[in-house]
């Protein structure tokens, strides 16, 4: 296996121009005594999308770790992949987020569930289970969730079979499903993987509430935070309990910029002594476009092109990411309206901070999933990114850095 630090975050990088600058907030947090890992993701959408290759966001991260000489440990994540997708990814990612959400429901055979069931009888007396667990969670449980992690077994053979020296990460993820899983549930799902296996190290569940596109988490934070711990007690005692990796830890998907969440998050992680996984996702593309706003002139002209691009094509960009985004027309402004913007207007409406009256949460998820529009651009973009470098490489690191560590990770 490859085992990442205790605490390690999924810098997604749409472009892969921005690694230097993500390495430069893990260097900050290294200097404040907290090592992390690094996980550049990508998913198969992503790369369709722009017209890149799993290659290329392997040579992008190789790039920026020369660059900054930095000793840490990293992986370049297949993000959300499955049978049909992993293919692509064996030779240059050593991180797998195995995604069976579209298998959960799906019914394993009768033997096989009934297997499974009886082998597991032992959850209901066992006392050291965190949670309660009864006779109907167990069936229920296994006739949701055993058809999807027979698949993800399946994904995993694949990988062991490129791979047969060990040497890569493997996720689950659950997280794009319509309903939560329980913690009692957990215990199942976890006990299933064992049972399959597959020596899962981070597990990504469906939490409660709304995981929004780079705003801020959606539902009650209190509900969120009893949720979470207990997950992350149920996941910490699977471990020793199923004979699974010892580094098996929590993933937050869609987790860029849940800035309620994260006080409390940190604070359960540093009193149970366990591990955490965050994905931050697009969040660094919106770092991008800032900084070129902040740039102004031509770079500001550039980031209101883009917009005026993606209002026009809302209903194709939004199309895909439907589940994890909340927009309304009518609380975006026009891009005759954001054409008369100065740079500080635009920076306002697009960073995320809640106490700026400018701030607009709706401008900011269409321009999240409006990358398509950037990487339409092709090479324009890309020297745009060059050009102001400066001012982009500050946002991206001290973004990820004061925004999503420093609250997660340093309390």
């Amino acid at each position: 296996m490859k085992v990442l630090n205790k605490y390690s975050v999924g810098t997604g990088d749409r472009f892969g121009k921005q690694g230097e600058a993500q390495l430069h907030a893990f260097e900050l947090l290294a200097e404040r005594g907290v090592e992390a890992s690094i996980v550049w993701n990508k998913s198969n959408r992503e790369h369709l999308l722009i017209g890149t290759e799993p290659e290329d966001q392997r040579i992008a991260s190789e790039a920026a770790v020369k660059a900054r000489g930095y000793k840490g440990i990293y992986c370049v994540d297949a993000d959300h992949i499955n049978l049909e997708t992993v293919d692509g990814f064996l030779p240059w990612c050593d991180f797998f987020t195995i995604d069976v959400a579209d298998f959960i429901g799906k019914t394993a055979s009768e033997e096989r569930t009934e297997a499974f069931v009886a082998a597991r009888q032992n959850l209901i007396a066992d006392r050291s289970v965190p949670v309660p667990i009864d006779q109907k969670t167990i069936e229920a449980s296994a006739a949701k969730y055993l058809y999807a992690i027979d698949e993800a077994a399946l994904v995993y053979g694949r990988i062991l079979s490129n791979k047969p020296d060990g040497n890569f990460h493997i996720e689950v993820s659950m997280d794009e499903t319509d309903a939560s899983q329980s913690p009692a549930e957990m215990v199942v799902i976890l006990a299933g993987l064992a049972d399959a296996g597959i020596p899962v190290q981070t597990i990504a569940p469906k939490f409660s509430g709304r995981f929004n596109k780079g705003v801020d988490y959606v539902g009650d934070v209190d509900t969120f935070l009893r949720e979470f711990e207990a997950d992350a007690e149920v996941t910490a005692w699977a471990a020793k309990a199923f004979g699974l990796p010892g580094s098996l830890k929590l993933s937050i998907h869609s987790g860029s910029d849940k800035f309620s969440i994260y006080p409390g998050i940190g604070r359960i992680i540093r009193k149970l002594g366990c591990g955490l996984h965050l994905k931050t996702a697009g969040t660094t593309w919106l770092e991008e476009l800032i900084g070129l706003a902040e740039a102004d002139g031509e770079a500001l002209v550039l980031a209101k092109s883009i917009y005026a691009t993606a209002y026009n094509r809302i209903s194709e960009l939004t199309k895909p990411y439907a589940a994890v985004i909340d927009i309304s027309m009518d609380r975006l402004p026009s891009p005759a309206t954001v054409g008369s913007w100065d740079s500080k207007t635009f920076v306002d409406a697009l960073r995320h901070d809640q106490k700026n009256p400018g701030y607009n949460p709706d401008f900011r998820q269409l321009l999240h999933v409006g990358f398509k529009v950037a990487g339409e651009l092709g090479q324009e973009y890309l020297d745009a990114l060059e050009e102001y470098k400066p001012s982009i490489f500050r946002n991206v690191s001290l973004n990820l850095f004061e925004r999503h560590m420093v609250p997660l990770f340093l309390g």
